[in-house]
């Protein structure tokens, strides 16, 4: 096994019946790299993304996640992950203090570390006035760093991200992805998706994904020198176009 590699997939396939969500997807996804996964609604990317996660058995093909096989070690892969939603996952009534507490005991971590590590980020980010502050009280901006603080604190191999900055200003992205940026920087392996296609940008390489395969992949730069295109948004609808699935 290659240990550069932190995500491994061949022929990866899910099936609901007579419905192929995903179709026979390879990938590779080197440690510490920024990977983009975008794909329209319906093109397979949620149900790769679960696969990947321990959240779902696939139907065929074969893969390792962080090193652990997804078909045999599904719980090894969620112990060696950190995922953040759309919805940032966070519990409104509790404290920010708490919210991060929890998540870290979910995650496996001593009540020690946890406690060092928690201060530790309440220090880079600026938060240790809030730390006793209910989450729904907090900025949408505060609550997108600490939900991807609460996905990353016990410091996973990777990070899947899906869609983590739907809904936020333009401002507000631009310091969440120093946050992917350092993390990253640090060995962590990120994983995204994301409907900001200038986003796709500030991988280190993309797959797009339709009708449940993935059509394209490779840095932003090779991929719109391949369909002579500007900026990624002309090759997401140059690569997406066509797809019969809504």
């Amino acid at each position: 096994m290659d240990k550069e590699i932190a995500i491994s997939v061949k022929e990866l396939t899910k099936k609901f019946g007579d419905f192929t969500a995903v179709d026979r997807i390879n990938l590779q996804v080197k440690k510490g790299e920024i990977f983009g996964f975008l794909g329209a609604n319906g093109a397979g990317k949620t149900t790769a993304m679960r696969m990947l996660c321990g959240l779902s058995y696939p139907t065929s093909g074969s893969g390792t996640v962080a090193g652990y096989d997804i078909f045999r070690q599904a719980e090894e892969i969620k112990r060696h992950i950190g995922y953040m939603s759309q919805k940032f996952s966070l519990y409104e009534q509790l404290t920010v203090w708490e919210n991060l507490n929890l998540f870290a005991t979910i995650y496996g971590m001593p009540a020690k570390k946890i406690k060092e590590k928690a201060g530790e980020a309440f220090r880079t980010l600026g938060m240790e006035d809030m730390r006793n502050v209910l989450v729904r009280e907090i900025p949408l901006g505060w609550k997108q760093k600490l939900a991807f603080t609460a996905a990353t604190l016990h410091s996973p191999d990777i990070v899947f991200l899906d869609e983590p900055t739907g809904g936020v200003d333009p401002a507000t992205r631009r310091r969440f992805w120093e946050m992917i940026y350092r993390a990253s920087s640090e060995g962590m392996t990120v994983f995204v998706t994301t409907h900001y296609l200038d986003e796709a940008e500030y991988c280190s390489r993309v797959s797009i994904m339709a009708d449940g395969r993935i059509k394209a992949l490779d840095s932003p730069a090779a991929l719109k020198r391949l369909y002579r295109a500007a900026t990624m948004d002309e090759v997401f609808r140059t690569v997406a176009k066509g797809a019969t699935r809504e």
